[in-house]
Parts: structure tokens; sequence; C-alpha cells
């Protein structure tokens, strides 16, 4: 596969300032105290608090996979999640617009990239370690799920999926319109496809591909989605595409709603 390059098929959109603002008063309360509440506090989802995940965010380095039924092993580029932002990481985050919250943050590299570039940032993810790790890089994140109830819904100025993230939960579509309901009207959704032609919905397990015994934890429903079906899940619920780029072999779309 020929590496491409930053300029493919790129448009750039036009900015727009939405008016939401993260603040501390955002993050959710702990009902007894009032205290925003803490990354040990919250629930922790048992597919990605699977000791091989937590082992590899605490080390930095993998080996770490998703386990399909069949045997087959999806990579997960542990390495580049816990390193600084590169350079395809950047290509996205300098299209951010207003305040950014970054769907599954992992160990935060992104938060906290967007930080050093003067954007308010919060980072979402159902891994305790992985929340811990960004906090720890001096940027904000809560233990949640998109799916639950989130601090300025309907106000956020862009909202991520990267790093395969348009897979939680399994069904694209159903994400893509959350992500409508998190953003601003005028609110930029960016995201990552796979870098091949390929639409799939699978269970997975988390697995280190030691061969050590059974992949580790409940298994959970995932999905892999290239450029074009993504479009046609963008386009089912109700999104067009405002850009379309590569870099560094991956591939990213900017949608916004129609």
């Amino acid at each position: 596969m020929t590496a491409p390059t930053d300029t493919t098929r790129q448009q750039t959109p036009t900015p727009r300032r939405p008016p939401h603002q993260p603040t501390a008063s955002d993050q959710p309360s702990d009902p007894a105290t009032g205290a925003p509440e803490s990354a040990a506090a919250c629930g922790i989802r048992p597919c990605w608090s699977a000791d091989p995940y937590t082992d590899a965010l605490r080390s930095g380095h993998g080996p770490l996979f998703l386990r399909r039924s069949d045997g087959w092993l999806l990579p997960l580029d542990v390495e580049r999640w816990c390193a600084s932002a590169d350079a395809a990481d950047m290509s996205v985050l300098r299209l951010c617009e207003g305040s950014v919250l970054d769907v599954g943050c992992g160990p935060g590299r992104l938060v906290a990239a967007l930080s050093e570039l003067g954007s308010r940032a919060l980072g979402i993810d159902v891994s305790q370690e992985a929340v811990t790790r960004t906090v720890g890089l001096g940027a904000t994140a809560l233990c949640r799920s998109v799916f639950e109830a989130l601090p300025g819904e309907g106000r956020w100025g862009s909202v991520l999926l990267l790093d395969g993230n348009i897979g939680i939960g399994g069904r694209p579509g159903a994400l893509l319109e959350r992500c409508g309901e998190l953003l601003a009207p005028e609110g930029l959704l960016l995201a990552e496809a796979a870098p091949v032609d390929v639409d799939e919905r699978v269970e997975v397990r988390i697995d280190d591909g030691r061969g050590a015994g059974e992949p580790v934890g409940q298994s959970f429903p995932w999905a892999r989605v290239g450029a074009p079906a993504l479009l046609r899940y963008a386009a089912h619920a109700g999104w067009s595409r405002a850009a379309q780029w590569e870099s560094g072999e991956r591939s990213f779309l900017a949608l916004r709603r129609s």
C-alpha cells in the first residue's frame, strides 16, 4: 500500500466558533458532596478494564489486540497512543473549532496536545487507567461512556472519533447520531476511518497475543469501517462531508450536520 500524503483529497472546513467552553462546573458532581467526580469514583466497564489493557497503558506498549471469535487479531497501537501527538494527529487537531470533546481519549495524547494549542478540551474514556494517564498529562478527562450523560451536550464545537473509535458500541450509525447530540448545531465531527475499504460489526475481546490462555474479560461489540462505509453511515445519520484527507497511512473525514 502506497503511503498517502497530507494533501490527498484535502478540503479545509470553514472555521466557526460555537459558544461552549468547558469549565470545572461542567464536570459531573458527587451527589453526596457536590464535588467534581473523580476518576476513581467512576464505574469501570469490564471490557476495557481487563488486565492486559490496563497493563499495556501503564507500561506504554503492547502487544495488545482485539480478538474476534474466529481467532482473527486486530492490533492496537498502544505505543502510538502513549506517545505524543504525531503529524497525522496534528492534521486533525489544527482543524478543531471551539471546545473539543475527545471520545475514547485513551491515555490522553490528543487532549494534551489540544491544551498545548490553546484549545479547551475534555477527554472521556471508560478505562480508569486511561483517564488517570490523561489527567497525569495535565489534561482534563472523565471516566464516562459516550452514550452516558455528558457535560455540555449540544454545545461542543468539535468532537473527535480517532484511533478506531468509530467502532465504539459496534453501531457506527448510532454513534454518529449520538455525536450529533453532543455538538453545537454547526459543530464539526472529526473521524478516523479504517485505512482499507471495510464494513464489519463483530464481537471481540481484549487479548495480549501471548497465547497464555483465553482472551480476558467480557466480549463486546465493535465495528471497523473504511471511508466509503463511514460516508454511507454519515449520510444516513444526517451528516455531510466537509473534508477528507490522508496522513501517515491514516484516513480522516470532517463532517457537519446536513
